[in-house]
């Protein structure tokens, strides 16, 4: 059963009657009579991080991810609420001092503030995170037009890469190991470059499951298609050089997510616009493709005039049995 199939069946019912939910099909809440915009997700160890070996770490990417649902959205996070579940194992003194210290780092770095939360004991480790923000307008899925450009955000594939050297995959050589864990852990959050995300684009999401699988996710109520063009999507100098050293397919490393990186649509007659926005901001942009009318495939992957062949959608599923 897979996250969309479980929303659908059981709950997109319950908030018929509740807009700002937007029938359970977007990164947030947004009330838009009082510009309230909320995002909540939950962590969990082997889901999301592989161990607890490192706290201080682990908590930066759950608050990056966490607050990355509302930058997506072209939303300022204000505030964050943080409820833990754990034991002695997991919460003893050195390893919360680790916490409080990181969240004290972020809290500066992003200009957020803690505003409340709760702690429970559990076997397991696991946490939510509640963030909060204000907006007049946001940037909603599926508001995608034919022809639009398809962006994306930064370099896709490292934090993957980062991820298969913490659960100790072994590779030919380790290029760059530390810069790829790093990646893993301190994804690049574009804040600077999302506040002005409603001046071009029409709809966005942020790559947390996969660029190809969230790039449907995006479009997903719409009769709409998509065409991506494979040698086009950014890859860092060091992931080009991991995937030669180690002779391996790159296409098996940059679908898989964990970026969260901003995937948008905008129109062509923006391209000069989104050009200077990005260069005023410091911020890597990459035109990946075009958005389609809908024929035959949800999207296509090309490289040149040819398709790139997939056994199956890449990227991450949230199958519960």
């Amino acid at each position: 059963m897979s996250e969309s199939y479980l929303i659908n069946k059981y709950f997109s019912k319950l908030v018929k009657n509740n807009p700002p939910a937007l029938s359970l099909n977007d990164d947030v809440f947004y009330d838009k009579k009082n510009n309230n915009v909320i995002s909540v997700d939950t962590y969990v160890e082997k889901t999301h991080f592989p161990n607890f070996k490192n706290p201080d770490l682990i908590i930066k990417k759950i608050i990056r991810a966490s607050i990355s649902d509302l930058v997506c959205k072209g939303v300022t996070p204000k505030y964050y609420f943080l409820s833990g579940s754990g034991n002695h194992r997991y919460f003893n003194k050195i390893n919360l001092k680790k916490i409080s210290n990181s969240l004290k780092s972020e809290q500066k770095k992003y200009s957020i503030k803690l505003s409340g939360g709760d702690t429970v004991y559990s076997e397991k480790i696991s946490f939510t995170v509640m963030s909060l923000g204000y907006s007049k307008k946001i940037i909603k899925r599926n508001n995608g037009k034919v022809h639009d450009d398809i962006y994306v955000t930064g370099d896709l594939g490292d934090s993957f890469v980062g991820l298969r050297y913490l659960q100790k995959k072994k590779f030919l050589r380790n290029v760059y190991k530390k810069y790829f864990i790093q990646k893993f852990y301190l994804p690049t959050i574009n804040i600077n470059f999302s506040k002005h995300l409603s001046k071009f684009a029409n709809t966005s999401i942020d790559i947390s499951d996969g660029l190809l699988i969230d790039l449907v996710k995006m479009l997903n109520k719409q009769n709409l298609s998509s065409e991506i063009y494979y040698n086009k999507i950014p890859l860092s100098k060091n992931l080009i050089l991991f995937l030669k050293k180690n002779n391996l397919d790159k296409k098996k490393f940059i679908f898989n997510g964990d970026d969260y990186q901003i995937l948008f649509s905008a129109p062509k007659s923006n391209r000069v616009k989104i050009s200077k926005i990005a260069k005023m901001t410091k911020t890597k942009i990459s035109r990946i493709g075009k958005i389609t009318l809908k024929k035959k495939h949800n999207l296509r992957l090309l490289n040149g005039n040819k398709s790139v062949k997939l056994s199956k959608m890449p990227g991450y599923e949230h199958n519960f049995f």
